[in-house]
C-alpha cells in the first residue's frame, strides 16, 4: 500500500536555508571590520612579542666522557620530546663553555662557579637559570708514590707509605690538571700558592681525563685532579679501581674560607658501594657549585623550558645534597633570569601543567596582548549590532526608492496606467522574495503593504479598481 502521508513542499526549506545563509553574511559583513582590527592587532602582537621558540639551540658541555657531557644526552632526550633540538658542543670544559656563550656559539652552558670576570659577564647580559649541582674537586692518586721519609740508618725494604692529606704533598710530583679549557689548571694553581707553593713545583700535566685515568692506572702519572660531578665515568671508574686513593684533604674548610666560590662537602662511608664499604671512611672534599647559564639573546620560552628541564634533572638527592636542594637561587653567582627564578622559587601556571608546551608558551607571551584586546575590543563590539541591523533593514529599505519612483511618475501623469501597474507588481514579486529574520518581518510587511496602496491608488485614478473574487 502507498503511502499517502503528505510531503513538505521544497520551497519553505529552500527559503529557510537561503534566510539563514543571508543572516550569516550580514552578520559575518557586520562584524568583518572588528574581526579584522583584531587579526591585525595580534598578527602584530605575534610578530613583536615572537612567542614560539627556534626549533634548534646549542648546548655546551664538555669533554666526551665527562659529568657535563652525560647531563647534556639528557637534556636533549628532554627538550626533544617538546619539539625541541639540542645541539652538543662538546668542549674542553667550563672556561671554554663561558669562552663559547660569550661569543654566541651556544645558547646555553654548563659553567662551574670561581670563574674570571663573572661580573663582566653580568654586564653583558649573562644569566643564569640557576645552580645545578656541586662538583668536588677530586684529587686521585696512586699510594705508592707518597713515600714517608726514611729515618738515617734505616734501611727498610718495605718503604712506609702516607696518605694525601695536603696539596704540599704534591710538591715535585707528576700531577695531571685537567685541560685548559676546564678551568682546573686555574684552580689548581691558586690552591698550590694558597699553600705556598708556586706552578713549577709540580710536573704538571694537562691530558684529557680519560687519558689521564689511564695513565695514572700505570703508573705514569702520580695523581690527578678533576673537578666533575659524581656521574662522571672517570670518577665512577676511579673510585672502584685498585691501587687508587681519593685524597682526603683536612685543610677544606680552611681552603673554602679563602675561596668563597668553594664549599665543603664529605663523601659518605659507603656512599660509592655499600657492600664493599667504599669509602672506608667519610672523605672531605672541595666543591664548587655549577649553574646554566644562558644569553640574553636566547629565546625567553627557551630559557624557561630549560629551567624546567633542570627542575626535573636535577631536583633529588645526589651524593653531596638533599632532595630539592637543587636547582637553587643561593648560590648562584651571576643574576637569575626571571625564568630560571619562577621555575625554581614560583609555581607553574596553570597551563604548563595541563597544556603541551608550544601551547603554554603561546598563552604565556600572549596573554597581556590578549587581555587588552578583549578589553578594547568590549567597546567596540557594540557597533555590531547596529551595523547587522541597518544591513537587514537595507534590504527591505532600498525598494523604497523605487516605490517612490513609481508614486512619482503617478503623480506627474508621465508614465502609461499599465506601465506602472507593472512596475508594482514587479515591485511586489522581488519584495516577496526578500529574506529576513522574524525580528524584522513587520518591516517586510510595511514595504508590501505600501506597495499595495500605491496599486490601490492607481487603479483608483484609472476608475478600474477590481472587486474581491472569492475562490
Amino acid at each position: 500500500m502507498a503511502d499517502s502521508r503528505p510531503t513538505a513542499p521544497a520551497q519553505p526549506i529552500r527559503h529557510t536555508v537561503r534566510l539563514a545563509l543571508e543572516s550569516l553574511r550580514d552578520m559575518l559583513a557586520s562584524a568583518g571590520p572588528v574581526l579584522l582590527l583584531v587579526f591585525a592587532l595580534l598578527a602584530g602582537a605575534y610578530w613583536w612579542l615572537n612567542p614560539q621558540p627556534p626549533r634548534t639551540v646549542t648546548l655546551a658541555t664538555g669533554p666526551a666522557g665527562s659529568a657535563y657531557a652525560e647531563f647534556g644526552q639528557r637534556y636533549a632526550q628532554a627538550l626533544a620530546r617538546n619539539g625541541i633540538r639540542v645541539k652538543l658542543l662538546t668542549t674542553e670544559g667550563t672556561a671554554a663553555n663561558l669562552q663559547a656563550l660569550r661569543e654566541g656559539q651556544a645558547d646555553v652552558a654548563f659553567v662551574r662557579g670561581g670563574s674570571d670576570d663573572m661580573s663582566a659577564d653580568a654586564d653583558a647580559g649573562i644569566t643564569s637559570l640557576g645552580a645545578l649541582f656541586y662538583e668536588p674537586m677530586w684529587v686521585f692518586y696512586r699510594p705508592a708514590a707518597f713515600k714517608a721519609p726514611m729515618p738515617k740508618g734505616h734501611h727498610s725494604r718495605h718503604p712506609v707509605l702516607v696518605p694525601l692529606t695536603s696539596l704540599t704533598q704534591l710538591h715535585g710530583l707528576r700531577i695531571n690538571v685537567d685541560q685548559p679549557g676546564s678551568g682546573v689548571p686555574d684552580l689548581v694553581r691558586r690552591l698550590l700558592e694558597a699553600n705556598g707553593l708556586d706552578a713549577d713545583a709540580i710536573k704538571a700535566h694537562d691530558l684529557p681525563p680519560e687519558d689521564a685515568a689511564k695513565a695514572l692506572q700505570a703508573g705514569r702519572l702520580d695523581a690527578m685532579v678533576l673537578l666533575t660531578a659524581p656521574e662522571s665515568p672517570v670518577v665512577q671508574q676511579l673510585l672502584r679501581a685498585p691501587g687508587i686513593a681519593l685524597a682526603d684533604l683536612p685543610q677544606a674548610d680552611a681552603l673554602a674560607r679563602r675561596f668563597p666560590f668553594l664549599r665543603t662537602v664529605t663523601l659518605p662511608r659507603g656512599m660509592v658501594d655499600l657492600a664493599r664499604d667504599l669509602p672506608p671512611n667519610d672523605i672531605g672534599l672541595l666543591a664548587a657549585t655549577t649553574a646554566l647559564l644562558t644569553s640574553e639573546d636566547t629565546h625567553p620560552a627557551l630559557r624557561q623550558l630549560f629551567a624546567q628541564t633542570a627542575q626535573k634533572l636535577h631536583g633529588g638527592a645526589g651524593w653531596f645534597n638533599g632532595a630539592r636542594d637543587f636547582p637553587n637561587t643561593r648560590t648562584s653567582e651571576l643574576p637569575v633570569s626571571p625564568e630560571g627564578d619562577r621555575a625554581i622559587n614560583g609555581t607553574p601556571s596553570f597551563w604548563q601543567r595541563y597544556l603541551p608546551f608550544w601551547a603554554s608558551n603561546l598563552l604565556d607571551r600572549m596573554w597581556l596582548v590578549i587581555g587588552g584586546l578583549i578589553v578594547l575590543l568590549l567597546p567596540i563590539s557594540r557597533v555590531v549590532p547596529p551595523l547587522y541591523t541597518y544591513r537587514v533593514r537595507q534590504r527591505v529599505f532600498r525598494w523604497y526608492a523605487r516605490l517612490r519612483e513609481v508614486e512619482a511618475r503617478m503623480e506627474a501623469g508621465d508614465a502609461q496606467h499599465t506601465e506602472l501597474l507593472n512596475e508594482l507588481d514587479e515591485l511586489d514579486r522581488v519584495a516577496s522574495q526578500i529574506a529576513v529574520p522574524l525580528a524584522h518581518a513587520d518591516e517586510l510587511y510595511a514595504l508590501r503593504n505600501n506597495i499595495d496602496s500605491t496599486r490601490k491608488r492607481l487603479l483608483a485614478r484609472n476608475g478600474s479598481i477590481p472587486q474581491l473574487q472569492s475562490s
